[in-house]
């Protein structure tokens, strides 16, 4: 299948604001794209990229005074399948763990394992370890959270979402992430395009979406809090130990958010040449 997907952000910025981006897709997602990968900006900006720790694109760039619009459009074949399921993944034991896997057990900035240890043992002690144990956890924050556009926080974290029980995807994620490294499964937190495709399409605008990878029998799984079921059509851009490590854009300095759209749609395949998502040019 053929996947359409793209963004046009806007910023106001008083100065000049130099800012980190996080909004190229993943490496290995590259050979599945049709054409380049590029992000337009309005007015040009000259940016650069590099790779990250975590092995994800970021972008440099420094806004201009007043408003920069960023964009990009892309076409990605994906096999069409669902997530894949591994009941039989087993969970390590943590002097089993590979050495750059070791990470994802810490604490981060907004998963608090130290807070949220006493909970998970008490909630998930019990479950058999490996792929059942996180599928518990799955269920666990699928019911414990509310899920609402006006619940987003940027400040909340694991263990205020647990307390919470509210938020947006990323807070299902941290939720999940958390006690998966409490119970000593790794697990990272991952940002990307994910459509309605083959479920009932929803009447809020798109936004990205927040899922993670826990590793399990010497392999990294996807799961998703939020949606808790298998899905189709997910395009990574990022990965990381939380929210920090994968912001769609960091700023080093005043800005403020002046639009923000997002698309994700399955196309025919003979549909490849279809028209730009946004209507405003964009130098590129």
């Amino acid at each position: 299948m053929l996947i359409r997907a793209g963004f046009e952000i806007a910023y106001d910025c008083p100065q000049p604001t130099p800012m980190l981006l996080a909004l190229s897709i993943h490496p290995e997602r590259m050979p599945h794209l049709l054409g380049p990968q590029r992000i337009a900006f309005d007015p040009p900006v000259g940016p650069t990229e590099y790779r990250d720790v975590y092995g994800n694109i970021c972008t440099r760039i420094v806004a201009p005074v007043g408003r920069l619009t960023m964009a990009a459009e892309l076409m990605v074949t994906d096999p069409g399948t669902l997530d894949a399921v591994a009941l039989e993944a087993s969970q390590h034991s943590v002097q089993d763990l590979p050495d750059d896997v070791l990470v994802y057990l810490l604490g981060s900035r907004y998963c608090e394992t130290d807070r949220l240890s006493d909970t998970a043992w008490s909630l998930f002690g019990g479950t058999p370890p490996g792929w059942a144990r996180v599928q518990a956890i799955c269920d666990y924050v699928h019911d414990r959270i509310t899920f609402g556009y006006e619940h987003a926080d940027s400040t909340r974290t694991a263990w205020t979402g647990h307390a919470d029980r509210r938020g947006v995807c990323r807070d299902f994620a941290h939720l999940a992430v958390a006690l998966c490294r409490c119970m000593n499964i790794p697990a990272r937190y991952c940002t990307g395009y994910l459509g309605d495709i083959g479920v009932p399409a929803s009447d809020a605008p798109m936004d990205f979406s927040a899922w993670f990878e826990a590793y399990l029998g010497g392999h990294w799984h996807t799961f998703d809090a939020r949606h808790n079921v298998r899905r189709v059509g997910r395009i990574l851009m990022a990965r990381g130990r939380d929210a920090t490590d994968v912001a769609l854009a960091t700023t080093f300095g005043p800005c403020t958010l002046a639009g923000f759209m997002v698309v994700t749609e399955e196309v025919p395949p003979q549909d490849t040449a279809a028209p730009p998502f946004f209507a405003a040019p964009v130098d590129r």
